[in-house]
């Protein structure tokens, strides 16, 4: 069953479940907006380019703690650390809106406790040898393949947010060609694909676990709010009909 058909069979419990979809964002955002009241001495981005770019000094550190040099360590190091640094570049060069917002002391630490510091338990597990799994293919191959995914999630991923954040500056309303002509959210469908290629990196359980959490809790109930938004604009209809979700020919 393609998106649309599955999206025209659900038709009844449409409202109840952007209803129950509202209210998941509206909590998470309170949780990493305003916890514990008081002043909001940081904006989101704060938090999150702190992370971004604490990864490849954080990474260094285990290496160093584990005395942990090998081509996976390094391999891993070029992934996340490099990762955390494209960000940095595109939030100077595009910064995103959504991430302006001023926060509270509770919300930031909210913000990094509840999803960003979780995504630095990769590295540790796989620096610190508790993830010593072999892989199903050669190290040499399944490295190639990370690597692989990582670099098409960063061009995905980049090239979304910097075509969205171009185009909203000279005009308001959907924005149907370049990256988005065939998926609905190229720029999650980016970021899924990086932090995938993690996880694949560390070969365990736990990044699965917490990578659903993230896409299924936060990237899901976002997506399913932007396409309520998107739903006002009269081109909505036709745009959903020839598009894609977030796969293209999958859903």
């Amino acid at each position: 069953m393609t998106d649309r058909e599955t999206l025209s069979a659900n038709q009844p419990d449409a409202a109840g479940g952007r209803s129950r979809t509202a209210s998941i964002q509206a909590w998470t955002n309170w949780l990493t907006t305003d916890l514990g009241g008081g002043p909001r001495p940081f904006r989101l981005s704060h938090v999150i380019n702190f992370q971004k770019a604490g990864t490849p000094l954080f990474l260094l550190a285990l290496m160093w703690l584990y005395d942990a040099w090998g081509t996976r360590e390094w391999v891993y190091f070029g992934l996340h650390g490099g990762y955390g640094l494209v960000w940095l570049i595109k939030d100077l060069a595009f910064p995103d809106p959504a991430w302006q917002r001023r926060i509270t002391l509770g919300g930031a630490l909210a913000a990094f406790a509840g999803v960003l510091g979780w995504y630095w338990l990769f590295g540790w597990l796989l620096i610190s040898g508790t993830a010593d799994a072999a892989y199903p293919v050669s190290d040499a191959l399944w490295y190639g393949l990370c690597i692989l995914l990582c670099l098409l999630g960063c061009v995905i991923m980049t090239s979304a947010d910097a075509q969205k954040y171009f185009t909203l500056r000279e005009r308001a309303g959907l924005i149907t060609d370049g990256m988005f002509r065939y998926v609905r959210h190229p720029n999650y469908l980016g970021e899924m694909m990086i932090y995938g290629s993690f996880a694949l990196m560390v070969w365990h359980w736990l990044p699965w676990l917490v990578l659903g959490w993230v896409w299924l809790g936060l990237f899901a109930v976002n997506m399913r709010c932007k396409e309520a938004r998107m739903a006002r604009h009269p081109q909505w209809a036709a745009y959903r009909r020839k598009s894609w979700w977030l796969v293209p020919g999958v859903f």
